[in-house]
């Protein structure tokens, strides 16, 4: 590999505001730790945490670039002095803290994925998403062969690999989604039930489609009226997992339901995990997660992509809610 540039070109958050704050500018190329590495992107996923950052309201954590993006794919451009497991020209994929949206990034080396055989688009649509659904689908709800989870948002990156993974794993899969094709289109990916919630009571169709029994486990991003509604939806010692709060993150709730039915209602962010934490959820995708995804038995959808200048354009269009699955920036 030729040597490197000392400028790069990253897409900065100008001020807080609407999609036409992300501009690209110039930056240095960042300096590595003895144990990260430094990628050069070939493709960044994008997701609501990057729109909330952009808005002003998901500070990064102290000591992350200010730069969006949290997801990478690329070749290793340079490596730590501690780094031994990889090497430069090695194509990788990576949970990032930031920084994501530009021509080079940098990576804790046990946050780094091997790509294998997958597209650049589609690898970098696989860090974010699949650690987010691994850790809370089956490491904090603890879902199991045979139990229901129910997932709003169903047609999101989160949702369509919730889909995948949960059916691959033998449970029943109800979605929601908000519109009839987004249902349709859940539906196609192995989801058992989707509900227009738009037109459908969620609470009522998921006692439908389970014998009055309810959901074992529900991965919510919504929030608000929906907590309530969850613990409605919920089975006898079900697991709600809250992993955003599109609507409110405030709610008036009776909160009988938690004893009557023994709920547990937990959540978690990720970006903010320590280091450690984040590298054993990337050991339990290395194991559980990537054979499937290599094998082809699990697929990032991908709905469009834009090149890295068009970044504006991309928020846009993950505002309009109009995609079903990830949207990918390329270099």
């Amino acid at each position: 590999m030729s040597a490197l540039p000392a400028r790069i070109t990253v897409i900065g958050i100008k001020e807080p505001g609407g999609p036409e704050v992300l501009v690209p500018e110039q930056r240095d190329m960042p300096e590595l730790a003895a144990d990260e590495v430094l990628i050069k992107v070939a493709a960044a996923g994008v997701n609501r945490p990057d729109v909330m950052q952009r808005k002003g309201l998901y500070p990064p954590p102290p000591g992350a670039p200010d730069i969006p993006g949290l997801e990478v794919a690329g070749e290793l451009a340079a490596i730590g002095s501690a780094v031994k497991r990889w090497k430069v020209g090695d194509r990788v994929m990576a949970l990032v803290v930031g920084g994501g949206y530009a021509e080079y990034c940098k990576a804790h080396v046990s946050h780094i994925l091997a790509v294998s055989g997958l597209p650049m688009v589609e690898a970098a649509a696989v860090p974010e998403t699949f650690f987010t659904v691994w850790h809370n689908v089956f490491e904090r709800g603890a879902l199991k062969e045979g139990e229901t989870l129910l997932v709003h948002g169903g047609s999101s990156g989160i949702g369509t690999t919730a889909i995948q993974l949960a059916k691959h794993f033998g449970a029943k899969v109800i979605v929601t989604a908000g519109s009839d094709d987004k249902c349709d289109a859940c539906l196609k990916l192995g989801a058992d039930v989707a509900i227009n919630y738009k037109t459908q009571d969620f609470v009522a169709e998921v006692k439908k489609a389970t014998e009055k029994k309810g959901a074992e486990v529900i991965l919510d991003m919504v929030g608000g009226d929906y907590i309530e509604r969850n613990y409605e939806a919920a089975s006898v010692e079900g697991r709600i997992v809250q992993i955003a709060f599109q609507g409110s993150p405030k709610a008036t709730v009776d909160f009988r339901r938690i004893m009557l039915k023994r709920l547990h209602h937990t959540g978690s962010t990720l970006r903010s995990r320590s280091v450690a934490d984040k590298g054993a959820i990337r050991d339990a995708i290395e194991t559980h997660v990537l054979p499937l995804v290599a094998a082809g038995k699990i697929k990032p959808v991908i709905y469009k992509t834009f090149p890295l200048q068009e970044a504006a354009a991309a928020h846009a269009l993950m505002e309009s809610s109009a995609h079903i699955g990830k949207i990918v920036l390329t270099a």
